[in-house]
């Protein structure tokens, strides 16, 4: 597993890239060589740390962050979220990817309570898309109180979603490309 680890607001000391790696190797044996995962460690307020992981393998992507004023705590949280969401979806993903090389099926373990309960769909809405800005999205979704909102870009013409980020009062934008 290759492992990137990049940071924001916060300086990443040696022993903590060195504990970061020899965690992710825990999960490496799920894995083969060909597969990234991407640690980003940043400080969100004064003292509080967030550690985010994401593992991109076989065209599926595994993600994992949580904040603490211990980045090792975030560390280790992190490590086991990311392990219980590949025994959760062991068998979805078998389903899905029995053909691949990239994921060791094999080494995964058994989910406690394991569902093969389909994910179900249980309404469908049918809108139109209108062009719009991204502010202008952004003030349709507040209107509307959710927490996304599609829309197509009114220069690009892509389609594209605005949504509210767990830091309160910020938003991301997803572009299609």
């Amino acid at each position: 597993m290759r492992v990137t680890i990049t940071s924001k607001n916060f300086n990443p000391n040696d022993k903590l890239k060195a504990t970061i790696e020899n965690k992710l190797n825990k999960l490496d044996k799920y894995f083969n060589n060909t597969v990234e995962a991407k640690i980003m460690c940043s400080e969100v307020k004064s003292g509080l740390c967030k550690l985010e992981a994401t593992i991109f393998a076989a065209g599926m992507i595994f993600r994992a962050e949580e904040a603490s004023n211990d980045i090792y705590f975030c560390l280790d949280k992190v490590i086991d979220k990311l392990s219980k969401q590949m025994s959760k979806y062991k068998t979805k993903l078998v389903n899905k990817h029995h053909d691949q090389k990239d994921i060791f099926f094999e080494e995964i373990p058994e989910a406690a309570t394991a569902s093969d309960e389909p994910i179900g769909i249980v309404r469908t809405k049918k809108f139109e898309l209108s062009p719009m800005t991204p502010d202008e999205a952004i003030l349709q979704m507040e209107l509307l109180e959710h927490n996304f909102f599609v829309f197509r870009d009114g220069e690009s013409g892509k389609v594209c979603i605005v949504y509210k980020r767990a830091d309160e009062g910020t938003y991301g934008l997803l572009e299609t490309e």
